[in-house]
């Protein structure tokens, strides 16, 4: 995919410095708009981890994230970008776990699998293949497509675990109303600020923290805030480590399964650096993609040393450039220090671990919404050729038709088949590959898929 002009115009560039001050305050607003802490609650609430359980992976989180954003903005690509979970292994992630035990006993697999993979992630890097993979499997069509699959596949799970589950006392009503309490005032504090322009920029970059927040008065008011676990916390906590505070175990068919998965989130980190190409005006060289690859590869493994899942460059960041004008990476390795600190506090992991599910699903089904509408936004530039609609709308049936498959069925099947199918971004990702290979075009149609 090349990069478009970008129509806007930069404040600062990306080598300019920032005075730092300034800095941090920019560096803050990357890290308030990146939700970095809905992928571990997410898969926490699908595990059913402890409070305790759920506060450490939320903490590991955003320590591997800040790492793994210095490799990339430092060291690596050299841009202003800044990593972060992936929400595309989160079908892998359960499957894995659920299959090898229940709770966090299944995830030694999933950080085995993800040291594993991740090493080949640089190996392809290194040598340059996986430019020249993605070049051949992954044109526009089926970026866009694998984009639009993975919001409309986390859509049902944001609704059915995070607002529809029952825990304990709760009602489904009680789910609603902090979940549409959330979604308003998120709403309400985008579009205000858009309309107020730049005076209102803190209003916008601050929606998801000001929703959270009125989301979680009332969940106060209805008395389902944990703030005996929060006053219990420590403020500092060092980061776990695999090996030393976590097992790890290596199943040849969960590395298989992340293998394939990190492959698909590499479609989708590779949208993200276009997209941050196209806005800073920079095009992308390939050794410059190639450097970023070995990068994620390294982010993704000091993620699993450290307890955490796959990371992968965030797109939000990329429109927050376009908003702000400022692209200077003086403010992403600001943002790479305030992430490495949330890391550190166990009192602001265990904080944002109580609250509850539906406060979170209210902010969930919104980025996945808007997750999805990316993919529609890439898609717009593909013509809706009878071709593209099926390698478009199959992998739509596929996500749908694998969330809603039984479990109990899903269990009768072989133990790679039961990770494979557990990822619908996955399956459905490999699914549009096939048939944009396979289908025949139109002889009169000049290549419309690339």
């Amino acid at each position: 995919m090349s990069n478009k002009a970008y129509e806007g115009h930069l404040l600062v560039g990306p080598e300019e410095k920032l005075p730092p001050v300034k800095a941090i305050f920019m560096g803050l607003q990357h890290v308030l708009a990146m939700d970095v802490y809905v992928v571990p609650f997410v898969i926490a609430s699908i595990l059913g981890l402890s409070l305790a359980e759920s506060s450490t992976l939320i903490q590991a989180t955003f320590f591997a994230a800040g790492l793994a954003t210095i490799i990339q903005a430092y060291f690596c690509m050299r841009l202003p970008i800044a990593q972060g979970p992936s929400y595309v292994p989160i079908g892998a992630i359960v499957g894995i776990s659920l299959a090898a035990g229940s709770g966090a006993s299944g995830l030694p697999e999933v950080f085995g699998a993800t040291m594993l993979a991740s090493l080949l992630l640089v190996a392809l890097g290194l040598t340059g293949l996986f430019r020249r993979l993605i070049d051949a499997l992954v044109p526009r069509l089926v970026g866009g497509t694998i984009i639009l699959v993975i919001g409309l596949s986390l859509l049902p799970v944001a609704l059915d675990a995070n607002i529809y589950a029952i825990y304990g006392n709760e009602t489904v009503t009680e789910n609603i109303v902090l979940a549409l309490i959330s979604i308003v005032v998120l709403i309400a504090c985008v579009t205000i600020g858009i309309r107020l322009g730049h005076k209102g920029e803190w209003l916008r970059t601050g929606a998801v923290i000001f929703a959270l927040a009125a989301s979680c008065l009332a969940a106060q008011f209805y008395g389902r805030f944990q703030w005996a676990a929060v006053a219990a916390a420590p403020w500092f906590a060092r980061p776990h480590v695999v090996g030393i505070d976590y097992a790890f175990r290596f199943s040849p068919s969960a590395v298989l399964t992340m293998i394939f998965v990190l492959f698909v989130l590499m479609a989708e980190t590779t949208g993200t650096w276009f997209a941050i190409g196209s806005v800073i005006n920079r095009e992308l060289e390939d050794k410059q993609i190639n450097r970023g690859v070995v990068g994620e590869g390294i982010g993704c493994f000091l993620a699993s040393l450290f307890g955490s899942t796959p990371v992968t460059g965030y797109s939000t960041n990329a429109g927050l450039i376009s908003i702000t004008g400022v692209a200077s990476r003086y403010a992403f390795y600001s943002a790479a220090g305030g992430l490495v600190l949330f890391g550190l506090s166990g009192k602001l992991a265990t904080l944002i671990a109580a609250v509850p599910a539906p406060v979170i699903g209210g902010v969930f089904v919104i980025v996945c919404a808007i997750i999805s509408l990316s993919g529609v936004r890439i898609l717009r530039e593909v013509p809706l050729t009878e071709r593209n609609m099926f390698v478009i709308g199959v992998p739509m049936v596929v996500s749908l038709a694998l969330y809603l498959l039984p479990k109990e069925y899903l269990q009768t099947l072989p133990e790679l088949a039961q990770y494979i199918l557990g990822s619908t971004v996955a399956t459905a990702a490999l699914v549009s590959i096939i048939l944009n290979k396979i289908l025949p075009e139109a002889k009169d149609e000049s290549s419309p898929s690339k």
